[in-house]
This record gives C-alpha cells, structure tokens and sequence, in this order.
C-alpha cells in the first residue's frame, strides 16, 4: 500500500507539472514593486507600486505614466501602498498610513478619478496604530454600497480577539467611511467597534466577490502552515492565535492553544501546510477559459505560483490544480477582466503580464 501512495503521489506531482506547462505568460509593462491593479475601462489601469507610486497604464499602447497624490504614507517593511480599486467615478486606495512617532496603520481613503492628480481623504483607520512593518492585509471589495476591507494584526497575535481594535478583523464600512446599522456591534456584538464585521484573522492579502454567488472571500497568511481560502461570514471569528489553521509558528514550536478547530471559529474552506503564502485570489467569470467558470484562482508569493482549485459546493472546496510555477517572481495580484483575460502583476523585477494558453 505504501509503495502505492508514493507512486500515486509522483504521477500527481507530475501531472501537476505538466498541466501547468500548458500556460504563458506575456509581459505587457516592466513596473517596480506593483501591488495592486484596478480597471479604469477596458485598456486603462491604475497600478500602486508599493513604493508610493500611483501609475496610470493603458494595455493596448502601453502608455504609463505616474499620477500626483497626497496620501500620507510610509514605505514599512510590507507596507507602503497596497490595494485599489475604482467604484462608480470614485478610487479608493488601502494604505500604510504614517501615525507619526514610528507608528502606522492600515488607512483606507477615497478620491475623485482625475488622471493626472488624485487628492485623497482619508475614510478608515484602523486603531491603535502600531509601530511594525508586519501584517497590514490591506485588502478592499465593494457589495451593495460598502467597503469590506481587511485589516492584518500587525504581528501582534491575539490581538485579534480584542474587538475594540481594528487589528486582525475584516471591516465593513460605507463608502463614505460610516459605520452600517446593521454592522454586528448593533446586533448583538456591544463591545465590538462599529466598523468590525469578523475577528479573528492574520493577514488576509486577498479578497474577492464571488460572481456567482455574491459572497466574499479571503485568503490569509498562516505562520508556518496554515495559509487559507474562506469565506467572509458576518460577526464570526477566525480564531487567530487561539487557533492556527494547522500552522505552527516559525521556530517550529506549537502555535495557539488548541490543535483542532472548535465551533467558536469559522472553519476555513482550504488550508495549505507549508505554507505558500497566499496573496490574491479571484473566482473566475469569462469567456477566455470558459472551463474555469466558477473555479477559485489562488496566487502563491513563496512558490511564484498560481493555482486553480474547484467548489464541490459553496461549502467545500475540491481538487487544487498549478497552472503557473515558476516563470514569474512573487505573484502579488490577479485581476480578470470584462472579456475574461487574466492580468497578473507579479513582484521582483516587476511586470505587469497576461495569462496565454
């Protein structure tokens, strides 16, 4: 039987292999340290670079150039400038704020969309702020006229458990920045802060609306192991540092204080042990790979990969497939656009590409 489940072992490895070799990529822009992409319309992007550069691009003539703006940002270890999005004529940015002092906070402002110069004002902060480099998450989606947004705990472990900080919860707020009447502090959860929709989480780097089914899902960084895809699920908790999704911490010693998952936490729909620290993810909608309706894309920063993995329902998650390893750097966004082409901005020497069959 042993010899068996090794030799299956192998053919899946290697059929995994072989899958992925199927796939190109072209490189459409060189960038520096791209984090995050948005579509303007169908040819036209804006692109933060970490660094603090908000870059205006246009695939079809390649056109790029860098757009003004005022954030007041700070370049942190993994923070500096991260998600964006444009919503209706408006763009909204996740950020690493400077809080004066060495301390900063994952900020969220809002714009008007101009081209050339964007003046933002700030509409979230997540409190306190936190002198650390670690684990902004940072990362927005728009439903039915509210923000949900990701705020990572900074490395501070169980402060996650703490609801009167923002640290290590998923937020829901109005896109004016007001907290929604419905929001789990005024139903139930009094000594929640009002802009808290779930606790419990580490450092979610991915977020998207489900297409198909309108829910919201995360992928979120484990330590050691532990990385995992779920859903987002209003006033639950994802038990971080309680829990650690079968991680353990980097020095290999036991993470939290319970092995197994109890009913206090939202159970995860995948987890990856190792870790191979997750970043975006998307549940592709398109015409260009019609087979992949409906199928979750999960990109990877440690293994510079991007993986396929099918529902068997809305609550469980099946077969995992690589379709792309190793011929991009880290893989930090993936974006699918209107005619269900795939955009992949990847870290390192910076590209902004497009996956080919």
């Amino acid at each position: 039987m042993k010899k068996f489940l090794n030799i299956l072992s192998v053919f899946f490895i290697l059929t995994q292999s072989a899958y992925a070799q199927n796939f190109k990529i072209e490189k459409i822009l060189d960038l520096k340290d791209p984090w995050s992409l948005t579509f303007i319309n169908k040819d036209e992007v804006l692109i933060t670079e970490k660094d603090g550069e908000i870059v205006f691009a246009n695939i079809k003539s390649k056109e790029v150039r860098k757009i003004k703006h005022n954030l007041n940002y700070k370049v942190d270890g993994q923070g500096g400038l991260l998600d964006i999005i444009k919503h209706n004529n408006d763009i909204f940015i996740c950020y690493t704020e400077d809080r004066r002092g060495g301390k900063t906070s994952t900020s969220i402002a809002k714009a008007s969309f101009v081209k050339d110069n964007l003046n933002f004002k700030n509409i979230f902060q997540a409190n306190p702020p936190i002198n650390s480099g670690y684990h902004f998450g940072c990362r927005l989606v728009i439903k039915d006229n509210m923000i949900y947004a990701s705020a990572g705990e900074r490395g501070n472990g169980n402060i996650a458990q703490d609801p009167k900080t923002h640290v290590g919860k998923m937020i829901r707020i109005n896109l004016d920045g007001s907290s929604p009447k419905d929001n789990p502090k005024f139903k139930g959860k009094n000594d929640w802060l009002a802009e808290i929709y779930q606790i419990g989480i580490r450092n979610p780097q991915g977020m998207t609306l489900s297409p198909f089914n309108g829910k919201i899902y995360i992928s979120n960084h484990g330590a050691k192991g532990g990385d995992f895809f779920g859903e987002v699920k209003f006033g639950e908790n994802y038990g971080w540092q309680i829990w650690c999704w079968g991680g353990v911490n980097y020095s290999g010693t036991k993470c939290g204080e319970t092995d197994q998952w109890d009913s206090r936490f939202t159970k995860p729909l995948y987890t990856w042990s190792p870790s191979i620290a997750v970043s975006a993810v998307q549940i592709y909608k398109g015409d260009e790979f019609k087979e992949w309706n409906g199928h979750i894309l999960m990109t990877s920063l440690k293994d510079e990969s991007i993986r396929k993995l099918e529902f068997i329902n809305e609550n469980e998650v099946g077969k995992e497939v690589i379709i792309l390893k190793g011929k991009l750097d880290r893989i930090r966004d993936l974006k699918i656009a209107e005619d269900g082409k795939i955009y992949i901005l990847s870290n390192g020497a910076g590209a902004l590409s497009v996956l080919k069959k």
